[in-house]
């Protein structure tokens, strides 16, 4: 039987809902404590979840009295560097949302005191766990277009949320690009170097702030991944989880964000046949995406992967040293649309 962790979760607001209702599905995960800014938040919590459970104002006053050992951050940004330090200097692994930090500097201190401590910290990000997105990983690793040097991916929906996102300076960037950003990096396995920006705010948007981007970044493996994208966009929308195609050596990835990936390979590559006719458009095959995965999707397959990894002993999949890179891809795209400059990341 798995170790039952002892877990506070700092901040009742909305996000905590998703967090709690998955945690409560588990046999390794028990809620101690419920910290929040403000008291009769977390009671609120407490009481629609029917948790017997303490209530706290102070994190480190709840890790003492509960006796935790894992701290789950779903407070605002501006708060996840102050939390989570606490808690790992308080003996606690933390779990926590996107974004890691609100700065590259506050993400780095977070890691040293992660290497200081011995604990862990681990970042939420919920869409590398599906199926599909798995495939297509599988099948750009595997060589079958080839070494990738163009990844494209297209985000176009117009959701009206109202709200705090309404009113950011830019919403698609720093609200919702990580996601793209970071399933970038998970499927070719590469980090950024470098990236240039230009965001914007088209006609018709009902953001105050910059609802669309254009981002070119420079890879790790000398690939360019180019992100096109807009929350403003009325008609013909992607999936949420873009629409992808990464151009190899050897041919073309496809992957609409719903439908199973596929490639699309040069035909003497696949027949192995070096006397092939050399068309001007050369012919080609499909080849389908082996679906292997079948573990949770989303949050509870994140969820899954932490917990794992606690228990054997290694960091997670989106361990802080892994995701202070995605973080840089969106922290290095506001900083070179602010500056109309390429940024270096590396």
């Amino acid at each position: 039987m798995s170790k039952q962790h002892r877990i506070v979760v700092a901040g009742c607001g909305g996000m905590s809902n998703v967090w709690i209702k998955d945690l409560l599905k588990r046999d390794d995960a028990l809620i101690v404590g419920l910290v929040d800014v403000y008291i009769g938040q977390a009671e609120k919590i407490r009481d629609a979840y029917g948790l017997d459970c303490g209530v706290y104002t102070a994190l480190a006053e709840a890790i003492a009295d509960a006796e935790a050992d894992l701290v789950i951050d779903v407070t605002i940004p501006d708060s996840h560097f102050e939390i989570s330090t606490t808690a790992m200097q308080h003996g606690c692994h933390v779990f926590g949302e996107k974004p890691m930090a609100s700065t590259m500097e506050q993400a780095r201190k977070m890691i040293e005191t992660a290497d200081a401590t011995g604990k862990s910290l681990s970042v939420m990000q919920n869409r590398r766990y599906d199926a599909n997105i798995r495939a297509l990983r599988e099948l750009i690793s595997s060589g079958t277009i080839g070494r990738p040097g163009m990844i494209n991916a297209d985000f176009f929906l117009g959701p009206h949320f109202g709200g705090f996102r309404d009113v950011m300076e830019s919403p698609l960037i720093l609200d919702m690009a990580i996601h793209t950003f970071d399933q970038a990096r998970f499927i070719i396995g590469a980090d950024p170097v470098s990236v240039y920006c230009h965001e914007f705010n088209p006609p018709g948007s009902w953001y105050k702030g910059n609802a669309s981007a254009v981002c070119i970044y420079e890879m790790s493996d000398g690939s360019v991944f180019s992100y096109r994208g807009s929350w403003c966009a009325e008609g013909a929308s992607t999936s949420w989880e873009a629409d992808w195609r990464i151009i190899g050596e050897k041919g073309t990835a496809i992957w609409d964000g719903i439908q199973a990936p596929y490639a699309e390979v040069l035909a003497s590559e696949l027949a192995a046949d070096e006397t092939a006719e050399k068309k001007f458009i050369r012919d080609t095959a499909r080849v389908e995406a082996a679906m292997g995965w079948n573990g949770k999707l989303g949050h509870e397959g994140c969820l899954d992967e932490m917990f794992l990894a606690l228990k054997e002993g290694r960091p997670a999949e989106t361990d802080c040293r892994d995701n202070i890179h995605s973080m840089a891809m969106v922290l290095g795209a506001i900083e070179s649309a602010k500056s109309g400059r390429k940024v270096m990341l590396s």
